[in-house]
């Protein structure tokens, strides 16, 4: 039988998907697409990843265009399985490591970029795998020939070693199909790891890197602050960013009730402490049946028929909603941060880890201020040097988003009150 498809856009009716790109997506620059897990469909030697279902690659066009996205992060959750040595999506390393098989490898990836701009997918980012430290797992015993039961969804490892030798031919390639692509490594420890490292010893695979990217899983926005050698140590002058942020159920560190705070101020940080151009969240939508959701989604959908599991029984089969402790927190940058704005710096007094401030001057001149009150009590700011005649306030907490404030004129120094546990932003 053909494995079920449960996915997004693909089970929210006509209305839904428009209101899906419209409304959650619009703002967002990119949009990760997992090659090998959500793009999983194969070709007949099943060297190449096409469309899962028929209607795929016309669901993510019209996502694409309506959401007004500058185009995808491609990245591999795992290689078709032909290049694997189990033959399966699920763990494993790669199937060989001399040169003939490294560029036929990598000439595949490539043609599987071209078959995503023949359907007119715009490619902006590109990595060669997700998480490359994952997948090395041993096969369960009385598991099926060519299965891995004993891990859930695709992954593939490679060594760094390996990592460097399928990366060093890959990379020229993407770039010269994509000029403008930017790729990035390695999804998982930055410029700080083995990988990097790796990368750092072959001086034209280095030029090839535009971009060091981490795995950041629901830590605390305060790591930014106390340990922002860790997140750029390394990094030879090349953007910094984390690109999966999350909540796992086992970290009891972060309660829910911690998510909307936090979640906002991770990207706040990220922008002011390691001068990140850009800020990931894992997932957009997350099936109601899916008991994890509430940490790894913006929102939630339902898919159709008898559910074991909802934890949203108000959404109807086909339509979606929110999820307040997530979205709401990044809501207000999505609308009122504008592509390429220059972060401006701040000098603050003093560095608090539950009041922060972003700054940035959009293309078009704008003065946009960011301010959030992870505290109890009610927040003065003192802001001094602000040039801009009037400023239009905007609330977020998690039970409101864009709640519009009075107005202020502005000569040089401006003192707005955050109330506890909520983001504000003021625009000229």
């Amino acid at each position: 039988m053909p494995e079920e498809v449960i996915a997004v856009p693909h089970d929210l009716t006509p209305e839904e998907k428009v209101r899906f790109a419209k409304e959650m997506l619009h703002g967002f620059r990119y949009a990760r697409l997992a090659m090998g897990l959500y793009l999983r469909g194969l070709d007949a030697e099943q060297k190449h990843i096409v469309e899962r279902y028929p209607g795929q690659m016309a669901d993510l066009k019209q996502m694409q265009d309506l959401s007004g996205i500058q185009g995808f992060d491609v990245e591999y959750w795992s290689p078709a399985p032909y290049w694997k040595q189990n033959k399966t999506y699920y763990g494993g390393p790669i199937a060989g490591h001399d040169a003939q098989f490294v560029n036929q490898f990598s000439d595949a990836m490539v043609q599987d970029l071209r078959y995503l701009q023949s359907h007119g997918l715009h490619v902006a980012q590109w990595g060669l795998q997700n998480e490359p430290v994952v997948g090395h797992l041993k096969s369960t015993p009385g598991a099926a020939a060519g299965t891995d039961k004993g891990q859930s969804y695709s992954t593939c490892f490679y060594s760094p070693e390996d990592y460097h030798t399928v990366l060093a031919p890959t990379a020229p390639k993407v770039h010269a199909l994509f000029p403008a692509v930017e790729i990035h490594a390695p999804s998982w420890d930055g410029p700080a790891g083995l990988y990097a490292a790796e990368i750092r010893k072959d001086p034209a695979l280095l030029k090839q890197i535009d971009a060091w990217t981490w795995h950041q899983i629901g830590h605390n926005s305060n790591d930014q602050i106390t340990l922002r050698e860790k997140y750029l140590a390394g990094a030879a002058g090349k953007a910094v960013y984390q690109n999966e942020f999350e909540y796992q159920p086992w970290d009891k560190n972060m309660p829910v009730d911690g998510y909307f705070m936090n979640t906002g101020q991770a990207l706040m940080n990220w922008m002011t402490f390691e001068d990140s151009p850009v800020w990931y969240w894992l997932h957009a939508l997350k099936p109601v049946s899916n008991l994890e959701a509430t940490g790894y989604a913006l929102g939630f959908w339902r898919p159709e028929g008898e559910l074991k599991n909802n934890i949203a029984p108000q959404i109807q089969p086909g339509h979606w909603d929110y999820n307040p402790h997530s979205y709401n927190a990044i809501a207000g940058f999505l609308k009122y941060l504008p592509w390429d704005s220059t972060r401006l710096a701040v000098d603050e007094s003093e560095v608090r880890n539950d009041q922060r401030i972003l700054v940035w001057r959009s293309k078009d001149g704008r003065l946009g201020v960011a301010l959030s009150n992870r505290g109890t009590a009610p927040f003065q700011f003192h802001l001094h040097g602000v040039r801009s005649a009037q400023l239009s306030g905007h609330r977020y907490t998690v039970q409101s988003r864009d709640v519009s404030l009075s107005n202020k004129k502005v000569s040089a120094d401006l003192v707005i009150t955050v109330p506890p546990q909520s983001f504000e932003f003021w625009i000229g």
